[in-house]
């Protein structure tokens, strides 16, 4: 905001310099962003006084002035109209820089030397009137500097007003605060009234119909006014403040906008239908033309002031076209408002129209202000505008709007500004800015706020006002003396910080992305309308369509964040991404958001090196890292289970947990036809978790367990199962026979080839036994181990066709002590077939391994090995 430093200087008797003005107040929170001069490059420019006019001999329509300018005659050429022997007119002279930047020399025109120039306003800037030289009062003494003649230097302020301090858009707003700052007595301008006209309730009326959106609305009408150009005075103020100059009745309001803060609306009152003012909400689509000439169209929340016909005003922001005032106005309504800041906002970014009005509304004026406003804008249009004033005025105020008194305690002000100030002090201080103050106690103050510090509305604002009002320069710089703890993270934040850790050790590199995504993301992935991933919600104004729906679903992210990777030649990539999901609840309720955990394996296992192979990752280098994570944060006791129900991953490798009959995630190969919908170059395996629910699964007990006293003992067994058998059942199926003392069993060799034959597969398991009390024997655990091998015709398992399998077993086989089962099916269970016992040795003429399903003796300890090489291929 731009203030000048002569028109405040009227208001507040300060002899302070400008810069110190500026600095104080920068110090009290309104900074001074710029001081400049105004109108200082007119010292060449002095008042002239015409002696004699003759024609020119060249030109017909110039004339040779001889004008008096001080110590000497100057003879000037001039071309105005208006110029006559006798006048005072403004003199530039050689040297002298005009508004447009034109500096006055010496010439020659027409044949005639011309010593300088005789200015119009616009020619010095302080006017708009370019066609006749300008006219100055006969009293000025010739030769005396025009600046100081009409006293037209000035310094300009330009203040940045915070959005809270609306109380400072004005001259008296911030002559109120360098009073206050500079213990200076200030003095609004006295407001005189005469009212010589009719009672003003016989000439108009006010209707507000929706007081919600303006509370108070004042009206004044003035008649038999003279439109015409205001004084040079009142259009130097307004250039000042960067306002253009109309005529004395447009200017008196804008002039006491800026005087007063509070924006006024002049409205032609013989062009207001019925000369009735009705405030009410525009109907939806209603038709408006502004001031400016725009059409606009409105809705339904916003305010319009009407006459008994037709809007004639925006309320707050610009009048009507309809209505505005011209050179015909003879009769004038004033309008003075408080309008609903919000309100006016609204509106104003609604229809894209900013103007002096709504920026100070948006930010709140004094509605107790706009009766003082009202009447100062009457003084001054019966004054320049030789009116008559009707008596009385419009007042509709329905519902008054109050201040609630704060409570101040003086011991915590001063605790919390560190300053050392009285009571006495503190009182002082707030009274200077018009607030009202009365002791309660020794340490407690009741303040009330005035109307326009719509601002203070809770102690500290009072604390924040004393620190302003004392300097706060003077405030001591001291370290805080409080003990700072650093409070125990939530379960939920460890918890979170302890899987990332995880990852990032296990190799992966974490990813933040955008919770928006495009519509067609889920669609990319298969997943379909049944799927609760599938309905999303939609953004209401989105950036682009990429990100216009909320995400339910982490993959989509992490597929993108893939190929925008490979696309810069990263290849081998272990990325995951801890982040949120939304889920639709309902049109009006906020959506569900669930913490979800996805990850994503590319490319090789390990970085190329001479000394290895590369080898690309697979399934089981995804389910590995899924297993030790859920180790480290306790999920204990899951079951994996193959499945073909994840529609943007591949059947025959993909995989659901399960742990206590909740699903937890899912985890596979990305089908092919889903990683070129979003131009990931393949193979690549993800994983996609519902930490929420691991979270409330996960346990964070740790149990101790001693270190083993006693060995342990092993016992391999192998058995030969149709290949569409999942492993999980075989393991199952050992785990329910609870063998005594044993610890473990593990699959350690997986075996399909020509050897076990087309549709099946070996799988070799390590049971571990160990007694925590005493060393077993051989011979115990060989009884204990026949017993799970020992159980012929026994049916325990079905493959995919529903066909139950059974496993048969010879009480004399052996294999490194394990026992090598075959699998067949219920119709030949009930009839065990008889295999006899072999031998086998691998000679020099090797006479091959073992037929498959049959069952093996004992081979030596290196044959085993050996033969285990040949068939083996690791899980």
């Amino acid at each position: 905001m731009l203030v000048s430093l002569k028109w405040l200087r009227t208001y507040v008797r300060c002899d302070a310099s400008a810069e110190e003005i500026a600095s104080r107040l920068t110090m009290a929170g309104l900074e001074v962003e710029a001081l400049s001069g105004r109108n200082m490059g007119l010292s060449r420019v002095v008042v002239g006084r015409i002696l004699g006019i003759s024609p020119h001999p060249g030109a017909a329509n110039l004339q040779i002035c001889e004008v008096e300018g001080g110590n000497r005659t100057y003879r000037v050429v001039c071309g105005a109209p208006n110029v006559a022997p006798g006048q005072t007119a403004p003199l530039a002279l050689e040297g002298a820089r005009l508004a447009d930047g034109t500096e006055i020399r010496t010439a020659e025109v027409r044949g005639v030397f011309s010593e300088g120039v005789l200015c119009s306003e616009a020619e010095l800037g302080l006017g708009d009137d370019a066609g006749a030289i300008m006219n100055l009062p006969a009293g000025l003494s010739p030769g005396t500097p025009l600046v100081e003649a009409l006293d037209l230097a000035d310094q300009i302020l330009e203040v940045s007003i915070t959005p809270n301090r609306g109380d400072c858009l004005s001259v008296l707003g911030i002559a109120r605060e360098v009073s206050a700052l500079f213990a200076a007595p200030w003095t609004p301008p006295e407001i005189v009234l005469q009212e010589t006209g009719p009672p003003v309730e016989s000439l108009a009326s006010v209707i507000i119909q929706d007081p919600d959106l303006c509370p108070r609305y004042a009206a004044r009408v003035v008649g038999n006014v003279k439109i015409g150009p205001s004084p040079l005075w009142l259009r130097q103020r307004l250039q000042a403040h960067g306002i253009r100059a109309i005529n004395n009745i447009v200017d008196v309001t804008n002039l006491v906008m800026l005087e007063q803060g509070q924006p006024l609306h002049a409205f032609d009152y013989d062009r207001l239908e019925g000369h009735r003012i009705v405030v009410r909400r525009a109907r939806p689509g209603e038709s408006f033309t502004t001031l400016d000439g725009e059409n606009h169209t409105l809705r339904g929340d916003m305010l319009l002031i009407c006459d008994a016909a037709r809007g004639v005003a925006l309320a707050g922001i610009m009048g009507g076209l309809n209505s505005e005032i011209t050179s015909e106005t003879t009769n004038v309504l004033i309008e003075s408002a408080y309008f609903q800041p919000i309100g006016i906002r609204r509106t104003a970014k609604g229809l894209g129209l900013v103007s002096e009005s709504s920026y100070r509304f948006e930010r709140g004026v004094d509605p107790e202000g706009v009766i003082r406003a009202l009447d100062r804008a009457a003084q001054l249009m019966v004054e320049l505008g030789k009116g008559e004033l009707a008596s009385g005025r419009l007042d509709v105020y329905p519902t008054l709007v109050r201040q609630q008194p704060i409570r101040l305690r003086v011991s915590r002000c001063v605790r919390f500004l560190g300053l050392a100030l009285s009571r006495t002090e503190i009182c002082r201080l707030l009274r200077s800015i018009h607030l009202r103050v009365r002791t309660i106690d020794d340490d407690s103050l009741e303040v009330v706020a005035p109307p326009f510090r719509s601002d203070l509305s809770r102690e500290v604002d009072l604390m924040e006002e004393v620190a302003r009002l004392a300097g706060f320069d003077h405030i001591p710089s001291t370290l805080p003396s409080a003990l700072v703890m650093a409070a125990k993270p939530a379960r939920t934040q460890t918890f979170r910080e302890l899987a990332k850790e995880t990852l990032v050790g296990l190799g992966f590199s974490e990813t933040i992305s955008f919770s928006f995504i495009s519509r067609q993301a889920t669609e990319r992935l298969g997943i379909l309308p049944n799927d609760r991933r599938f309905h999303s919600l939609p953004i209401r104004n989105p950036l682009t369509e990429e990100q216009a729906v909320l995400r339910t679903s982490l993959i989509p992210s992490m597929l993108e964040t893939a190929a925008r990777n490979q696309r810069q030649r990263k290849l081998n990539l272990r990325l995951c991404e801890l982040s949120k999901v939304f889920f639709p609840r309902g049109s009006e309720e906020l959506p569900e958001e669930r913490f979800n955990l996805c990850g994503l394996l590319a490319g090789t296992r390990r970085p190329a090196s001479w000394n290895e192979p590369a080898e690309a990752v697979d399934f089981f280098d995804l389910k590995g890292v899924v297993e030790a994570l859920m180790g480290r944060i306790g999920i204990s006791g899951s079951r994996w289970s193959q499945t073909s129900a994840v529609p943007f991953l591949r059947p025959e490798a993909a995989a659901e947990i399960h742990l206590a009959g909740a699903k937890l995630g899912v985890l596979g190969e990305v089908r092919p036809e889903v990683l070129e919908a979003f131009e990931v170059n393949g193979p690549a395996f993800l994983f996609d978790m519902d930490f929420d629910l691991l979270e409330e699964k996960a346990t964070e007990r740790k149990t101790f367990r001693t270190l083993p006293r006693f060995p342990e003992v092993n016992r391999d067994l192998a058995i030969v199962v149709p290949e569409d058998l999942p492993t999980q059942r075989v393991l199952d199926f050992l785990a329910e026979q609870r063998p005594e003392h044993a610890e473990s069993v593990t699959l350690f060799d997986c075996y399909r080839g020509s050897q076990v034959g087309a549709g099946r597969k070996s799988l070799a398991f390590r049971i571990t036994y160990r007694s925590p009390e005493r060393s077993l024997t051989d011979e115990e655990v060989n009884e204990i181990h026949a017993r799970v091998t020992g159980k012929p015709g026994q049916t325990v398992l079905q493959n995919r066709r529903g066909e139950p399998n059974c496993w048969r077993s010879h009480p004399r086989s052996s294999l490194l002590g394990a026992r090598v089962l075959r699998g067949s099916t219920a119709s030949d269970a009930s009839q065990p077939e008889a295999i006899p016992p072999q031998r086998h040795r691998h000679t020099a003429t090797n006479q091959g391994p073992p037929l498959p399903g049959t069952l093996h003796d004992r081979w030596s300890p290196k044959e085993a090995c050996r033969l285990a090489g040949r068939r083996s291929r690791r899980a």
